[in-house]
């Protein structure tokens, strides 16, 4: 695997530095830049370029959701995955729908985290498993009176195709090589998943459909 390089946002010194260090210990990845807020998490990204951010949710100059979309409307931003202590569903939800692709508990080990960083690199997206199963029971819950029970099943078999390779983390480039399709027409087709699933985005997507094929 290339170098990774990453961005850490936090407000605590402490935790974030040491953040740092452990992943600074695998020689596969590189912290280019630390903040501590979101301003700053902004600036470096902007200045960087890194590979993968990682974003305290609760940080001064507008948190950590207020630092993801600014990202995130950048023209190509990094992949960015939130480092937190909040379980809250609402705040899972919030992340994901602003274009995280990871959304980590602070009380991962640094082995773990070391992992988890190369997964998203890799291009798979990541909710920690505390989690996972209450989200996904959210996401069919909150739209089960506009969608059959198992929406899925509504896909199309070449819809389902896309999705299980979405679900791997495969960008649509990608996707459109290993079906030779152009990668305009997998961008229609996953308008219309997402549609037919009533989620919001591809890495919503991506967790409904493990949930259903691992079944």
């Amino acid at each position: 695997m290339d170098e990774i390089r990453v961005v850490i946002a936090d407000d605590h010194p402490l935790y974030r530095e040491g953040v740092a260090r452990s992943l600074s210990d695998d020689a596969a990845i590189t912290v280019v830049g630390q903040g501590q807020d979101a301003d700053a998490a902004v600036e470096l990204t902007e200045r960087l370029r890194p590979d993968i951010v990682l974003l305290d949710l609760s940080m001064p100059a507008g948190g950590g959701i207020g630092a993801l979309r600014r990202i995130m409307a950048m023209e190509e931003p990094p992949r960015v995955a939130m480092l937190t202590v909040s379980e809250e569903d609402d705040d899972v939800m919030q992340a994901l729908k602003a274009g995280a692709v990871g959304y980590i508990l602070k009380g991962v080990g640094s082995r773990e985290l070391v992992s988890i960083v190369k997964e998203v690199a890799r291009g798979q997206s990541y909710v920690s498993p505390a989690l996972a199963a209450r989200i996904l029971n959210a996401m069919r819950d909150g739209g089960a009176a506009r969608r059959a029970a198992n929406p899925i099943e509504d896909l199309s078999k070449r819809e389902e195709d896309i999705l299980k390779l979405v679900a791997e983390g495969k960008s649509n480039k990608e996707v459109g090589r290993e079906l030779d399709l152009q990668e305009k027409t997998v961008k229609h087709y996953m308008t219309a998943i997402l549609q037919k699933l009533h989620v919001r985005n591809r890495v919503e997507a991506a967790v409904l459909a493990r949930g259903h094929w691992k079944k």
